[in-house]
């Protein structure tokens, strides 16, 4: 009888040490667990604070100077309309007057009468000539460079000198206007790309997100699961204890830590409430869903 009394003792002995270690392990595998949770946490609050930062950059400084210069690339192309209206009405109105200027042998070439001078000039300079024939040509040197002048003080008098000029500035303005154009589109096409590439980080940073957040839940299931296995454990292990009911979780107030613990739950369940919604929307729209959210599904449906 006494040694039925100590195999059974040894035999409890054995069962309640390994019932110890075993609830050991699940406590330690529990805690690492949590203790990642924590981490996932962290680094999604990182990515947000991240995604939200760079989406105030995005907006306030690359989208603000772009949108700027847009603005002014747009005023300075109506207005480079404005000047190639213009610039197209006065040629046409140069055109007109040419053509009734060609009906008139009145007025000479400039250019015609420069050359002659030069080639009245050439002579004085290379054929030897006595002195009444090198005076002769000065005077109509003299005579020449009289209807030049007469000539030109007529032109600048005249409707088409008008015109000319006009459009001589209205082109310099133009290749101003151009000029301008490029630049500006060229400050406008930098903002916008640097505001992309903050967009690209940005889906990225999401991307990185929704991946977090899945392993998180997933993480925060498997350390349910080792604590549920735990707390069996640990209600086994009382059995072995005289006198003791099972063990149950304690019933003390609430302390910070078991506040923190269940505000980390909220979240949880919020962001598997939000993915739900995802999912279903996806469902219903007839896109593809990933394992993920597959499983969030029918997870739901069980209920």
């Amino acid at each position: 009888m006494s040694r039925n009394n100590t195999k059974t003792s040894q035999n409890s002995q054995t069962s309640f040490r390994g019932l110890q270690i075993l609830s050991d392990d699940l406590k330690k595998k529990r805690d690492d667990l949590n203790l990642k949770t924590k981490k996932f946490i962290n680094g999604l609050q990182e990515i947000e604070t991240d995604i939200n930062t760079s989406l105030k950059t995005a907006k306030d400084e690359y989208k603000k100077k772009r949108d700027y210069w847009n603005n002014k690339v747009k005023e300075l192309k109506d207005k480079k309309i404005e000047y190639k209206t213009l610039f197209e009405k006065l040629v046409e109105e140069k055109n007109l007057i040419q053509k009734k200027t060609k009906t008139s042998n009145k007025i000479i070439s400039i250019k015609q009468v420069e050359r002659k001078i030069d080639n009245l000039e050439r002579r004085i300079e290379t054929e030897n000539l006595d002195i009444a024939e090198e005076n002769a040509i000065v005077d109509t040197i003299k005579e020449l460079a009289e209807s030049k002048q007469e000539f030109l003080a007529q032109q600048e008098n005249s409707d088409l000198f008008k015109l000319e000029r006009k459009i001589e500035i209205v082109k310099i303005n133009l290749n101003r206007i151009y000029e301008q154009l490029n630049k500006w589109s060229n400050k406008s096409q930098e903002n916008h790309a640097k505001m992309l590439e903050i967009f690209q980080k940005v889906d990225e940073l999401r991307e990185q997100k929704k991946k977090m957040e899945e392993e998180l839940i997933e993480n925060k299931k498997t350390a349910d699961r080792y604590h549920e296995q735990f707390l069996q454990v640990m209600n086994q292990r009382k059995k072995f204890s005289k006198g003791k009911k099972p063990y149950k979780p304690s019933k003390k107030p609430t302390t910070v830590r078991s506040r923190h613990y269940h505000k980390k739950n909220e979240m949880i369940e919020k962001m598997k409430k939000d993915k739900l919604a995802e999912a279903l929307e996806k469902q219903k729209a007839g896109k593809k869903l990933n394992l993920f959210e597959a499983r969030l599904i029918l997870g739901q449906s069980e209920r």
